[in-house]
This record gives structure tokens, C-alpha cells and sequence, in this order.
């Protein structure tokens, strides 16, 4: 990193009100295969460079002091992919589970997985439990990874879930409350989403934690995940605490 780049972040961080910072950030990790696309490379390299980035900013997220993030890695659509560019996702989302993450919880981090396991082979299931047990006990960064994951998947899973309560007696109708709703999903336990950012120019959720993106502000950028920085992140976050969030009402 240069001086600049160092002196450019420094000032940003000035900017930035660590009093307010948002409680649950969302991010979209959007522009790999672009991103290699451009340079004439392989699809996989691009999730390769991906992955750096996902560890320098979540390193970042927990050194500027952030609750909890959650990472949009592999989607439910992800599988309708070449079978090429899938496996090549699978072989790197595990060899990060054995390397990479580590990293991440010796800085503290509690690791936390959503999505739907079950697609998943029994091994990297056990990596995934394993490495959440290990760390669950930290406290510092909460770093939720979406894998497997689809907002209607979630909701359809947890809807199920209610009727078979109803089914057997244990839930009634007055029972069904935002509130219990939202203990049912797979991010049971956390803030709504503050905060919601998506690189690569494109401007929408694509299935990513619909329900508890209700009141989030939205940040787009024209960059490619890839070249995300930390600059960007504090960009975001400046961004969002300029706004005036109303949640609906008006503000006095």
C-alpha cells in the first residue's frame, strides 16, 4: 500500500462517526468472473481474488469496530452455473473453510454460516459446525457467510417449519408475530440489515436477505468485488450515515 492509499484511508476515517456505525452490514460479492473476465483469465481466478478480498475486508469490518457483517458468497441460483466454474467455488470454499477462516477467528471473529447445509457434502457440513463451535465463544466481528443461501429458500424453509408446528398443536395463529418470524430465520439472533452494499454496477438484491433488508440503505458502486477496498467500505459507511433514515415515520 502507498503512502497515498494509507493517507487517503486515514482521512476517510476521519470522516467516519464510530458512535453511529451500522449495526448489520450487508455485501454482495458481485464482479469475479468480470473482473477476470477483463484481464483474459479463467472465471476461478477472478473467485480467487474474490476471496482476498473477502479476508482483507473482513479483517477490516472487525478493526473499524463493526457488529456484524454478512457475505453473499453462493447463492441457490449459484448451481444453475457451468459445472466447471461450480466445482472450482466448491474446491475453494473448502480449502478456505481449512485455511482462510481460520485466520479470521484467531482475530477474534466469530464465524457463523447461513444458507441451506443439506446440499452440501456431510464433511463439509462437519467443517462448517466445526468451525462455528470453535469460534462462538469470540467477541469481536460477527461474520455471517451466506453459502447455499436464497432469501425465498429461507423464508419457504422457515414457513414449513411454522406449519409443522401448527400441524402438531405447539404454534397458534396469535402466536405469528414479526418478531417470532424473524427468530425462525437463518439469521435468528441479529440485527435487521442497516446497511446493504453491492460492487459491479449492478442495483439489486438478487434474493439476499429480503425480509431483513426491509428498511436497509442501499450502496451501489461501478466496482468489481475484486477490487473492493477498504476505501470503499468507508466510503459506504460514510454514505449511509449522511442519510436520513425515517423507518416509515418522519423524523422530529
Amino acid at each position: 500500500m502507498s503512502f497515498f492509499d494509507i493517507f487517503r484511508t486515514k482521512r476517510l476515517k476521519a470522516e467516519v462517526d464510530f458512535e453511529n456505525l451500522p449495526k448489520h452490514v450487508g455485501i454482495i460479492m458481485d464482479g469475479n468472473g468480470r473482473w477476470a473476465k477483463r484481464r483474459g483469465l479463467p472465471r476461478k481466478s477472478g473467485h480467487g481474488m474474490g476471496a482476498k478480498t473477502f479476508e482483507i475486508i473482513s479483517e477490516f469490518a472487525g478493526d473499524i469496530g463493526l457488529h456484524s457483517v454478512t457475505f453473499y458468497a453462493f447463492s441457490t441460483e449459484n448451481w444453475k452455473r457451468d459445472k466447471e466454474e461450480v466445482e472450482a467455488l466448491m474446491v475453494l470454499l473448502e480449502d478456505y473453510l481449512d485455511n482462510g477462516l481460520t485466520k479470521l477467528a484467531g482475530r477474534n471473529a466469530r464465524i457463523r454460516f447461513i444458507g441451506d447445509r443439506s446440499a452440501f457434502s456431510e464433511s463439509f457440513q462437519q467443517k462448517q459446525k466445526h468451525m462455528e463451535e470453535a469460534t462462538e465463544q469470540n467477541s469481536g466481528l460477527l461474520l455471517n457467510i451466506a453459502l447455499n443461501y436464497g432469501s425465498r429458500d429461507e423464508i419457504t424453509r422457515m414457513t414449513r417449519h411454522v406449519a409443522e408446528l401448527a400441524a402438531k398443536g405447539e404454534l397458534k395463529p396469535e402466536d405469528i408475530t414479526e418478531e417470532s418470524i424473524s427468530d425462525m430465520l437463518d439469521t435468528a439472533g441479529l440485527p435487521d440489515v442497516d446497511l446493504m452494499i453491492r460492487p459491479s454496477g449492478e442495483r439489486r438484491l438478487s434474493n439476499f436477505l429480503m425480509w431483513q433488508s426491509a428498511y436497509a440503505e442501499l450502496w451501489f458502486d461501478d466496482v468489481l468485488w475484486p477490487d473492493f477496498t477498504k476505501d470503499d467500505l468507508l466510503r459506504a459507511i460514510i454514505d449511509y450515515q449522511n442519510r436520513d433514515r425515517r423507518f416509515g415515520g418522519r423524523n422530529k
